[in-house]
C-alpha cells in the first residue's frame, strides 16, 4: 500500500484518526469527533462502522484489548500516525497557499 494513494483523507476519516491519538471505542470516538470539531461534525453509527473497517483494512488503525469485551477498542498504528502527520502538513500547505492568494 502506497501512502500517497490514501491521501487526501476525507474529513470524517481525518477526525476519526485525530480522535485516536489515544485508544478508544466507537462511541467514544463519535463523542470526541463532535467535541474537537466544536459540534460541526457528527458521525452516525453506520458511518463510524464503515470508516473503522476501512481504516483497519488499510492498517491505519488496529484493535487493542479493552476492559469491556463488548466494545472494540482501536488505536492508530505507526503507519496511521505517519499518514495523519502527512495530512496535517498537506492541509497546512493549502492554508498557506490560500492566505498568500487572498
Amino acid at each position: 500500500m502506497t501512502i500517497n494513494k490514501i491521501l487526501p483523507l476525507t474529513e470524517t476519516t481525518f477526525y476519526i484518526m485525530m480522535s485516536l491519538t489515544e485508544p478508544s471505542h466507537g462511541y467514544a470516538i463519535m463523542q470526541k469527533v463532535e467535541e474537537i470539531s466544536n459540534g460541526r461534525v457528527r458521525i452516525a453509527a453506520g458511518t463510524m462502522y464503515g470508516a473503522t473497517e476501512n481504516l483497519l483494512k488499510q492498517k491505519l488503525i488496529c484493535e487493542v484489548p479493552g476492559e469491556d469485551k463488548r466494545r472494540r477498542v482501536y488505536k492508530l498504528t505507526t503507519t496511521g500516525k505517519k499518514v495523519l502527520k502527512l495530512e496535517v502538513e498537506r492541509l497546512k500547505e493549502l492554508v498557506i497557499l490560500a492566505d498568500n492568494l487572498l
